[in-house]
């Protein structure tokens, strides 16, 4: 006579269970509490689920150089900023803005430790060079083609920079607080 094949690759893995060992289905039956204990806990709420965030709504922003997009009216006394338009065409998400900063530097007005509560920092050297000081890394020297990353409230500073440096930035959030520190 022949056999009914099972209708499912569960109902095989049963059957086959079934023909184990007693030691064997034990340890199957375990198996089988273990996983309908977790189906009941998700069931009851207590696994939570990944949430899901709004994002907000977003659109293209476009930018071409013109000198005259350069103002002193940022966050820096010494530096002329030329904003990119990521902070309005990404509702608030992230800031990018081109950094020029005056020469000559002049340390008793540039060099203040400070940190800033941000969620992500990124900065790329666009022209020239700048000397900084960041906390746990030291003083470091970025030329052109250089970048770096700054963790949230690291504290640093710039030490000195050339005549003619350029700085590519890229915050998120787009509005964050700095905080100077005194010695």
């Amino acid at each position: 006579m022949a056999r009914k094949k099972p209708k499912s690759r569960a109902a095989a893995t049963r059957k086959a269970a079934q023909k184990k060992s007693p030691a064997r289905k034990t340890s199957t039956r375990k198996a089988a509490a273990k996983s309908t204990a977790r189906r009941k806990l998700k069931s009851k709420g207590r696994v939570a689920a990944p949430v899901k965030r709004k994002r907000p709504k977003q659109h293209v922003a476009i930018s071409h150089y013109r000198d005259e997009d350069f103002k002193a009216d940022g966050l820096r006394t010494y530096a002329q900023y030329r904003d990119l338009g990521v902070a309005e065409a990404s509702s608030g998400v992230a800031r990018a803005h081109v950094i020029r900063l005056i020469g000559p530097c002049e340390p008793e007005v540039v060099s203040k430790l400070h940190f800033h509560d941000v969620d992500f920092q990124m900065v790329y050297v666009l022209k020239g060079w700048v000397k900084t000081y960041m906390e746990g890394v030291g003083e470091t020297t970025f030329q052109t083609g250089s970048s770096w990353t700054q963790p949230s409230r690291i504290k640093h500073l710039i030490m000195d920079y050339s005549d003619d440096v350029e700085l590519l930035e890229v915050i998120l959030p787009a509005d964050f607080r700095t905080v100077e520190l005194t010695a």
